[in-house]
């Protein structure tokens, strides 16, 4: 590793990485208990996602020399008020994750470790498409309004929405 500045950052973010992964099972498994099982699946492959990233890192991490630490995890929330309720914490909650990534690629700066700065380019990426689908979806609730025939075709279409899907234009 080239800092233990460095190396605590790092694992700082596969803190939020498993915090994040924990956070989307807890909303994906409420969204299936309201019947809503293709938000349900959508929220399980983010929270999947979430912990690819977060060992992405701890390898990282390890082949440079560094020790990963596996994080502990707080309780994330039970229940969610609604489905618009999960959809505008999931942007707050991306949007504080690139802020920290931000904070990262910050520090590899000032410290010229350029290795670790073109590894984190990835999330810096995977950031800005994971705010854009967050954002592409709160459209699209906000379209639906109160209507339940629309939420029954979001609920339906949204396991076809992807970072991928966002990424290429689609969506």
């Amino acid at each position: 590793m080239a800092s233990k500045k460095i190396e605590k950052s790092l694992n700082d973010q596969v803190a939020n990485e498993a915090d994040s992964s924990q956070y989307y099972l807890a909303m994906a498994s409420w969204a299936e208990t309201q019947g809503l099982n293709g938000i349900a699946e959508f929220l399980y492959k983010h929270s999947d996602e979430e912990r690819m990233h977060m060992l992405k890192l701890v390898r990282f991490i390890n082949e440079r020399g560094g020790h990963a630490i596996v994080p502990k995890l707080d309780q994330p929330p039970k229940t969610f008020n609604s489905i618009r309720t999960i959809f505008e914490n999931l942007l707050t909650h991306e949007i504080r994750v690139t802020n920290e990534i931000n904070g990262i690629v910050d520090q590899c700066l000032k410290e010229k470790d350029y290795t670790t700065h073109n590894f984190i380019q990835w999330f810096v990426s995977e950031q800005m498409e994971e705010e854009a689908l967050a954002r592409l979806i709160l459209d699209k609730l906000n379209l639906i309004g109160d209507d339940k025939g629309g939420l029954y075709l979001f609920d339906r279409d949204i396991a076809t929405l992807s970072v991928e899907s966002v990424g290429a234009g689609g969506g």
